[in-house]
């Protein structure tokens, strides 16, 4: 092949032009070079959309567990910079904790920090929620958009506290997102857009991942991935008891279990079996599995 390559070369130089090759197309070396950008195209990772929030500053109300997440995910991913994130709370210790391990600005005034952003993320727990509209209300203007991880707090209620048109889009996460792996239901409100729904979209891919519902369907979302921990965390719990009393060690015995679920939920995950095509597998006919099961029944 190397040689019809040079001699092709070879003759395009003597003739001072381009000679097609026998039988047409192109000659063997750009066939070659073709196919192998074509290769290498095949697996690329999709780009996400345009980065939304390049030139936007936020601010977090509330910096528990939850809005530190999030905090985290932002920067470390580099959707924004840290000089664009400012962070309000009502405990002094808490903001001092969050301006020294991410290095962002902090304040107490509200009022002040909505004024100076053009996203607001209501990191509050739901009992007090409303003051904090209240409090904002006269400062929110069309032009922002809110992004709320309040459980429970529809965008219905945040436009009515607000009492003007205003981008609301709910997010309903669950505890992963402090390790990065979430799994959020994602809702927009009656005057949020589609860009508004993106940049809410572009931060909650920062701590797992997202589906987009409609907001009826979160309380669905709640039962299953909000919830959801705690009935895996309980499974964890049982397992680590029943190994312990077959005298494991309790590291071992963690060690096992952690494996072992984390094992599970790669197959699933990476697969792309059902899990009942999985727990089929490991359930020989008449073996000890299968009569675990049918116990667990």
């Amino acid at each position: 092949m190397e040689q019809n390559d040079e001699k092709w070369m070879k003759e395009k130089r003597r003739k001072g032009g381009e000679r097609r090759r026998p039988g047409g197309g192109r000659p063997p070396f750009v066939e070659r070079r073709k196919g192998k950008r074509r290769k290498n195209s095949s697996g690329m990772v999709p780009k996400e959309k345009k980065n939304l929030w390049k030139e936007k500053r936020v601010v977090f109300i509330g910096c528990g567990n939850m809005g530190s997440a999030l905090i985290s995910g932002i920067l470390e991913s580099g959707l924004i910079s840290k000089d664009k994130v400012l962070v309000t709370d009502i405990r002094p210790k808490r903001l001092e904790y969050i301006r020294e391990k991410e290095g962002v600005s902090t304040t107490e005034d509200n009022r002040e920090a909505v004024e100076k952003s053009d996203v607001i993320v209501l990191a509050v727990k739901p009992q007090v929620i409303g003051r904090v509209l209240s409090e904002i209300k006269d400062v929110v203007t069309g032009d922002k958009v809110i992004i709320s991880i309040a459980a429970g707090i529809t965008t219905g209620f945040i436009e009515k506290a607000l009492g003007k048109e205003v981008s609301v889009v709910r997010v309903m996460r669950n505890t992963p997102i402090l390790v990065k792996t979430g799994a959020s239901g994602l809702s927009p409100g009656k005057y949020a857009g589609e860009q508004e729904e993106a940049i809410a979209e572009q931060m909650m891919r920062r701590v797992g991942i997202v589906v987009k519902v409609p907001e009826e369907m979160l309380d669905a979302v709640t039962a299953l991935s909000g919830s959801g921990p705690a009935y895996i965390f309980y499974i964890i719990e049982s397992l680590i008891e029943a190994g312990m009393e077959m005298r494991l060690s309790e590291d071992d015995v963690r060690k096992l279990v952690g494996q072992t679920v984390l094992g599970a939920v790669r197959m699933v995950m990476d697969t792309g079996e059902s899990p009942q095509v999985l727990r089929a597998r490991v359930t020989s006919p008449g073996g000890t599995t299968e009569a675990a099961l049918k116990y667990l029944e």
